[in-house]
Protein backbone atom coordinates (compact mmCIF):
# COMPACT_ATOMS: atom_id res chain seq x y z
CA UNK A 1 0.00 0.00 0.00
CA UNK A 2 1.41 3.43 -0.93
CA UNK A 3 2.29 5.93 1.77
CA UNK A 4 -0.65 7.94 3.08
CA UNK A 5 1.06 11.18 1.93
CA UNK A 6 0.77 10.10 -1.72
CA UNK A 7 -3.02 9.60 -1.55
CA UNK A 8 -5.33 12.05 -3.24
CA UNK A 9 -7.83 14.05 -1.20
CA UNK A 10 -10.64 11.84 -2.50
CA UNK A 11 -8.78 8.71 -1.38
CA UNK A 12 -8.11 10.27 2.02
CA UNK A 13 -11.80 11.14 2.43
CA UNK A 14 -12.75 7.57 1.53
CA UNK A 15 -10.30 6.24 4.13
CA UNK A 16 -11.53 8.81 6.65
CA UNK A 17 -15.07 7.52 6.12
CA UNK A 18 -13.74 4.13 7.20
CA UNK A 19 -12.37 5.61 10.46
CA UNK A 20 -8.74 5.75 9.30
CA UNK A 21 -6.92 8.03 11.75
CA UNK A 22 -3.89 8.17 9.46
CA UNK A 23 -6.05 9.69 6.71
CA UNK A 24 -7.38 12.26 9.16
CA UNK A 25 -3.85 13.13 10.30
CA UNK A 26 -2.74 13.59 6.67
CA UNK A 27 -5.71 15.86 5.90
CA UNK A 28 -4.86 17.83 9.02
CA UNK A 29 -1.18 18.08 8.02
CA UNK A 30 -2.05 19.22 4.48
CA UNK A 31 -4.57 21.89 5.32
CA UNK A 32 -4.00 23.13 8.87
CA UNK A 33 -1.64 25.98 7.93
CA UNK A 34 -3.83 27.14 5.06
CA UNK A 35 -6.98 27.16 7.20
CA UNK A 36 -5.16 28.86 10.06
CA UNK A 37 -3.90 31.63 7.76
CA UNK A 38 -7.44 32.19 6.42
CA UNK A 39 -8.85 32.33 9.95
CA UNK A 40 -6.15 34.56 11.44
CA UNK A 41 -6.41 36.93 8.46
CA UNK A 42 -10.12 37.50 9.15
CA UNK A 43 -10.13 37.27 12.95
CA UNK A 44 -6.81 39.01 13.63
CA UNK A 45 -6.41 36.89 16.75
CA UNK A 46 -4.23 33.78 16.90
CA UNK A 47 -6.20 32.13 19.70
CA UNK A 48 -9.59 32.59 18.04
CA UNK A 49 -8.14 31.46 14.69
CA UNK A 50 -6.73 28.31 16.24
CA UNK A 51 -10.06 27.51 17.91
CA UNK A 52 -11.93 28.03 14.61
CA UNK A 53 -9.58 25.67 12.74
CA UNK A 54 -9.68 23.06 15.50
CA UNK A 55 -13.50 23.22 15.45
CA UNK A 56 -13.47 22.52 11.70
CA UNK A 57 -11.21 19.49 12.11
CA UNK A 58 -13.18 18.24 15.12
CA UNK A 59 -16.37 18.51 13.08
CA UNK A 60 -14.70 16.73 10.15
CA UNK A 61 -13.74 13.83 12.42
CA UNK A 62 -17.12 13.67 14.15
CA UNK A 63 -19.02 13.65 10.84
CA UNK A 64 -16.48 11.58 8.90
CA UNK A 65 -18.97 8.85 7.94
CA UNK A 66 -21.66 11.27 6.77
CA UNK A 67 -19.67 13.91 4.88
CA UNK A 68 -19.91 13.74 1.12
CA UNK A 69 -17.72 16.20 -0.72
CA UNK A 70 -18.78 16.84 -4.30
CA UNK A 71 -15.98 19.33 -5.00
CA UNK A 72 -12.47 19.73 -3.64
CA UNK A 73 -11.62 18.98 -0.02
CA UNK A 74 -9.60 22.19 0.10
CA UNK A 75 -12.65 24.27 -0.87
CA UNK A 76 -14.84 22.36 1.57
CA UNK A 77 -12.48 22.99 4.47
CA UNK A 78 -11.92 26.65 3.50
CA UNK A 79 -15.70 27.17 3.41
CA UNK A 80 -16.07 25.47 6.78
CA UNK A 81 -13.40 27.65 8.38
CA UNK A 82 -14.96 30.79 6.90
CA UNK A 83 -18.28 29.77 8.42
CA UNK A 84 -16.57 29.35 11.82
CA UNK A 85 -14.87 32.71 11.39
CA UNK A 86 -18.20 34.42 10.67
CA UNK A 87 -19.76 32.70 13.67
CA UNK A 88 -16.88 33.92 15.84
CA UNK A 89 -17.21 37.46 14.49
CA UNK A 90 -20.96 37.39 15.14
CA UNK A 91 -20.35 36.20 18.70
CA UNK A 92 -17.85 39.02 19.18
CA UNK A 93 -20.36 41.59 17.96
CA UNK A 94 -23.03 40.18 20.25
CA UNK A 95 -20.64 40.37 23.18
CA UNK A 96 -19.72 43.96 22.28
CA UNK A 97 -23.41 44.90 22.15
CA UNK A 98 -23.98 43.30 25.56
CA UNK A 99 -20.98 45.16 26.97
CA UNK A 100 -22.28 48.43 25.50
CA UNK A 101 -25.70 47.87 27.07
CA UNK A 102 -24.12 47.00 30.40
CA UNK A 103 -21.92 50.09 30.20
CA UNK A 104 -24.96 52.26 29.45
CA UNK A 105 -26.96 50.72 32.29
CA UNK A 106 -24.05 51.23 34.66
CA UNK A 107 -23.68 54.84 33.50
CA UNK A 108 -27.40 55.48 33.99
CA UNK A 109 -27.34 53.90 37.42
CA UNK A 110 -24.36 56.01 38.41
CA UNK A 111 -25.96 59.20 37.05
CA UNK A 112 -29.25 58.65 38.83
CA UNK A 113 -29.91 58.12 42.46
CA UNK A 114 -31.78 55.15 43.83
CA UNK A 115 -34.70 57.51 44.46
CA UNK A 116 -34.77 58.51 40.77
CA UNK A 117 -34.79 54.89 39.69
CA UNK A 118 -37.55 54.09 42.18
CA UNK A 119 -39.64 57.04 40.95
CA UNK A 120 -39.18 55.92 37.37
CA UNK A 121 -40.27 52.38 38.25
CA UNK A 122 -43.35 53.66 40.10
CA UNK A 123 -44.22 55.85 37.14
CA UNK A 124 -43.84 52.90 34.75
CA UNK A 125 -46.14 50.81 36.94
CA UNK A 126 -48.72 53.61 36.97
CA UNK A 127 -48.60 53.87 33.19
CA UNK A 128 -49.02 50.11 32.88
CA UNK A 129 -51.99 50.12 35.26
CA UNK A 130 -53.57 53.07 33.45
CA UNK A 131 -53.02 51.49 30.03
CA UNK A 132 -54.70 48.29 31.23
CA UNK A 133 -57.80 50.37 32.11
CA UNK A 134 -58.13 51.79 28.59
CA UNK A 135 -61.05 50.56 26.48
CA UNK A 136 -60.11 47.34 24.71
CA UNK A 137 -59.67 48.71 21.18
CA UNK A 138 -57.78 51.75 22.46
CA UNK A 139 -55.55 49.55 24.67
CA UNK A 140 -54.71 47.17 21.81
CA UNK A 141 -53.75 50.03 19.50
CA UNK A 142 -51.74 51.77 22.23
CA UNK A 143 -49.80 48.60 23.06
CA UNK A 144 -49.10 47.84 19.41
CA UNK A 145 -47.85 51.39 18.95
CA UNK A 146 -45.88 52.04 22.11
CA UNK A 147 -44.87 48.58 23.31
CA UNK A 148 -44.52 46.61 20.07
CA UNK A 149 -43.25 49.62 18.10
CA UNK A 150 -45.66 49.21 15.18
CA UNK A 151 -46.20 52.12 12.83
CA UNK A 152 -49.72 53.55 12.46
CA UNK A 153 -49.87 52.10 8.95
CA UNK A 154 -48.94 48.62 10.17
CA UNK A 155 -51.48 48.77 13.00
CA UNK A 156 -54.18 49.86 10.54
CA UNK A 157 -53.37 46.93 8.24
CA UNK A 158 -53.19 44.45 11.12
CA UNK A 159 -56.54 45.51 12.61
CA UNK A 160 -58.25 46.29 9.27
CA UNK A 161 -59.02 49.89 10.25
CA UNK A 162 -58.02 53.27 8.84
CA UNK A 163 -54.83 55.06 9.82
CA UNK A 164 -56.95 57.98 11.00
CA UNK A 165 -58.73 55.68 13.45
CA UNK A 166 -55.35 54.50 14.73
CA UNK A 167 -54.19 58.11 15.20
CA UNK A 168 -57.40 59.01 17.04
CA UNK A 169 -57.15 55.99 19.35
CA UNK A 170 -53.51 56.73 20.18
CA UNK A 171 -54.34 60.37 20.89
CA UNK A 172 -57.20 59.23 23.12
CA UNK A 173 -54.96 56.74 24.94
CA UNK A 174 -52.20 59.28 25.54
CA UNK A 175 -54.71 61.83 26.86
CA UNK A 176 -56.18 59.29 29.30
CA UNK A 177 -52.73 58.14 30.40
CA UNK A 178 -51.56 61.72 30.98
CA UNK A 179 -54.62 62.39 33.08
CA UNK A 180 -54.17 59.15 35.03
CA UNK A 181 -50.50 59.70 35.91
CA UNK A 182 -50.55 63.49 36.29
CA UNK A 183 -51.23 63.33 40.02
CA UNK A 184 -48.50 60.73 40.44
CA UNK A 185 -46.01 62.95 38.58
CA UNK A 186 -46.74 65.90 40.82
CA UNK A 187 -46.39 63.74 43.92
CA UNK A 188 -43.12 62.18 42.72
CA UNK A 189 -41.52 65.53 41.92
CA UNK A 190 -42.75 67.22 45.08
CA UNK A 191 -41.02 64.49 47.08
CA UNK A 192 -37.80 65.09 45.16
Amino acid sequence: MPKIQSHTDAELMHLLGEDDEGAFNEIYRRYWKLLFSVAVNKLEDYGDAEVAVQDVFTDLWNRRAAIEITYSLKSFLAGAVKFRVYATLAARQKLQRKKAVLTNVTRVLMEHSVDDIYRFKVLQEQITLASNKLPERCRIIYKLSREAGYSNKRIARKLCISEKTVENQITRALHQLRTAVQGMLVLLFILN
